[in-house]
């Protein structure tokens, strides 16, 4: 059904009345504004997203803007929510109205405000959206609820691992700023204060392990978690072989009895669900046993996310078994031992071709019948290049935003990158949170971190 939209006319208008609009700002929606505004600065976003508000709101259609003053307390960047308050402050001659602009970040904090000055309409028109262009932006809600729900718990204490760059620096502290992490930075303090003192970053409120190198950083990091002083580990500007050399040591590093595998966690805008892709940054051709542990953690982590009972599709190209391709031979490997109890806690169907998996209609076209087919919750990919051809399809042709975390490991380790946009960093923090959070003793306070600050390494 078509969506109406209605204006307010001059007349309608009382002094005092007031629009509430809440709005999460992406990097999709920075793109569109430039190409709307023809202003190529992200940080110009807000004139057109007032004239946006008045034009299409309040007052509506017909309303010609004709001026409009800002002043910014705080920057607002693509990742930001915010929340608008336009209120009637004046109605002048020649049907003119003065709004007053009021606009409120996540923390409450004040982003900028103004005057917006503008010719209200004098005839009421109701519009039909119906016929509008199709413009999708995906705001990401699903990693922002992942965000909220991490405001009821505890940060988790996190070792920054070499955070001597700007954007990995900066990604610590914002998570912080967000109550996900409780970040302790590790690296050579040399560096670590000049970048900061670089980008005008206060740290002086945390906790600073010194170390000469990257190595040692990875290394003194690794430690920490071990001797139970970080719940989480944060890969800085240090390359992910490095740290992951130091997490896999036999003698002093954090391995389980479990695989270590990473999961993205997809916000797809056109998949009704969220969408664990799994393993696209560890495994390069994981084994049959291995892939049984890469299930097991993508599934606990689904558990985490609140899926109870997830459904994970193995993929291959096709949807038959044949001898001649390994992947779908592992698939139904997979699904007996999951009939059996060996991989418990989900319900497994394989092999899947992709379309078979993530499309009801593809699954009926085939008369594939499964519990599983056509809505996967979990897609285990038959090996790395495949997965991370996958990821980055749906990141830069499908709009999608993926955060993920390596899991199989004593602790959550949080692999950002730097051509990760802010959302998306922090929705990989607030994962780590969560799989920090659960597994902490039931007794423990939730809103105090379970381990000790870091005393000496």
């Amino acid at each position: 059904m078509a969506r109406v939209i209605e204006n307010r006319t001059f007349d309608e208008l009382q002094v005092g009345e007031t629009l509430n609009v809440a709005r999460h700002l992406t990097p999709r929606d920075a793109q569109l504004l430039a190409v709307l505004s023809g202003l190529p600065d992200c940080g110009a976003w807000a004139g057109p997203v007032m004239a946006l508000l008045v034009g299409a709101q309040f007052p509506g259609p017909g309303t010609l803007p004709l001026g409009l003053e800002l002043n910014f307390a705080v920057p607002v960047a693509p990742g930001d929510a915010i929340e608008i308050r336009l209120t009637v402050r004046e109605k002048r001659a020649l049907d003119v109205v003065v709004l007053d602009c009021l606009a409120t970040d996540c923390r409450g904090e004040l982003a900028f405000s103004g005057i917006l000055t503008v010719r209200a309409p004098t005839q009421k028109v109701r519009l039909s959206c119906g016929e509008a262009p199709d413009i999708r932006v995906n705001d990401h809600v699903r990693h922002q609820q992942l965000i909220d729900r991490c405001k009821a718990l505890a940060p988790a204490v996190t070792a920054v691992v070499h955070p001597c760059d700007g954007p990995s620096l900066r990604a610590a502290l914002e998570a912080a700023a967000a109550g996900l992490i409780a970040p302790i930075l590790v690296g050579p303090e040399h560096k670590i204060r000049a970048v900061a003192a670089a980008e005008a970053l206060d740290i002086s409120t945390f906790p600073l392990v010194a170390v000469p190198h990257s190595h040692a950083a990875a290394d003194a990091a690794v430690a920490l978690a071990r001797a139970g002083q970080a719940e989480a580990l944060m890969k800085g500007s240090l390359h992910t072989d490095e740290l992951m050399h130091a997490v896999v040591a036999p003698d002093c590093g954090l391995r389980t009895e479990r695989r270590i595998s990473h999961v993205y966690l997809f916000d797809v805008a056109d998949y009704p669900r969220p969408l664990l892709i799994t393993d696209a940054a560890i495994n390069i051709a994981p084994s049959l046993a291995e892939k049984a542990d890469i299930c097991r953690n993508a599934i606990d982590l689904a558990h985490t996310i609140g899926i109870e009972t997830p459904k994970l599709a193995i993929l291959s190209a096709v949807e038959t078994v044949s001898a001649r391709m390994p992947s779908t031979l592992d698939a139904a490997a997979l699904c007996k031992m999951a009939d059996r109890g060996q991989i418990a806690g989900a319900v497994l169907d394989g092999p899947l071709a992709f379309d078979n998996a993530i499309s009801p209609q593809a699954a009926h076209t085939k008369n594939i019948v499964s519990a599983v087919a056509g809505q996967a919750d979990i897609l285990l990919v038959p090996d790395l290049e495949s997965g991370n051809m996958l990821a980055k399809q749906l990141t830069y042709f499908g709009g999608a935003d993926g955060a993920g975390i390596v899991l199989g490991a004593r602790v959550p380790i949080i692999l950002t990158s730097r051509a990760d946009p802010p959302g998306t960093r922090l929705a990989s923090c607030a994962i780590a949170c969560l799989v920090a959070n659960a597994r902490r003793p039931v007794e423990a306070d939730q809103r105090s971190p379970v381990p000790s600050r870091p005393t000496s390494i």
